[in-house]
């Protein structure tokens, strides 16, 4: 069976998104799925946040991978696939990404060129994660393209769901003239301090503002500085801080994905 394709996407830079989509990923693992995470985003976030401090030495990343697909090289099996020891698998990114934006610009059927690759590797995996750049170029089109889920992950900010009503204009046009099968999986709200009434009244906006047309998840991701050491780490919540409220908000979203899924 062919992998569940999510893309955990947001334009709007700290709203937790690669953290989201790593503690999601492992979550999954930890559930006994397949899953391959592919970090899209040429700062290589997520590539840092599981251990590659260094992304930019490495030599086989997205970007060989997607050069590859447009000249039609073809790619051997697990060719630039790293193994995590957290139980999942990574395809890293590094700064060679941020030209592929340019190339992808002068390319035949350029928003399905990550979606070609896919289709190498999604019989697998259970699941396949892509943790998007901060922005709504050409390389977040092709993992919207390539998609079967979106999860947006939201920082409990009023500007960060004024951001939102872009990216779903996005979505519906990908989704219109691109992927008809794209669907939003939900919003989940992040970096949230409950204790103010700020943060509950910025929730409270957004379940007034998307209640009936869009989930929004129970499992809201604390504000947290255990989360935020996971990055330097190399590795998830789940080992970094097990008993903290983070690693058990990110096990309840990561149920609450798997349930809706199944």
């Amino acid at each position: 069976m062919a992998a569940t394709v999510y893309a955990v996407c947001n334009q709007k830079g700290g709203c937790a998104k690669t953290v989201t989509s790593v503690n999601f990923g492992i979550g999954l693992a930890r559930m006994g799925k397949k899953v391959l995470l592919i970090d899209m985003d040429a700062q290589g976030s997520m590539t840092a946040s599981l251990g590659y401090q260094q992304p930019d030495r490495l030599e086989i990343t997205l970007a060989t991978i997607l050069s590859s697909i447009i000249n039609d090289i073809p790619l051997p099996d697990g060719f630039g696939i790293l193994h995590h020891e957290e139980g999942v698998d990574l395809l890293p990114a590094n700064i060679e990404l941020s030209g592929m934006e340019v190339t992808l610009v002068n390319t035949m059927s350029r928003e399905t060129i990550l979606r070609e690759f896919l289709k190498e590797v999604i019989d697998s995996y259970d699941v396949i994660i892509l943790d998007t750049m901060p922005s709504l170029g050409m390389l977040t089109i092709n993992a919207l393209a390539a998609a079967d889920q979106v999860i947006i992950p939201c920082a409990s900010q009023y500007l960060s769901i004024k951001g939102l009503e872009q990216l779903l204009r996005t979505i519906a046009k990908v989704r219109r003239q691109i992927n008809p099968g794209l669907a939003i999986a939900g919003i989940v709200v992040t970096m949230a301090d409950m204790r103010t009434n700020y943060v509950r009244d910025i929730v409270e906006l957004l379940h007034n503002t998307y209640d009936g047309k869009l989930r929004i998840f129970d499992s809201i991701i604390p504000m947290s500085v255990r989360a935020a050491e996971t990055s330097a780490e190399g590795k998830s919540i789940y080992l970094h801080d097990p008993s903290g409220k983070v690693a058990a908000a990110y096990q309840a979203l990561t149920k609450e994905v798997a349930e809706a899924w199944a």
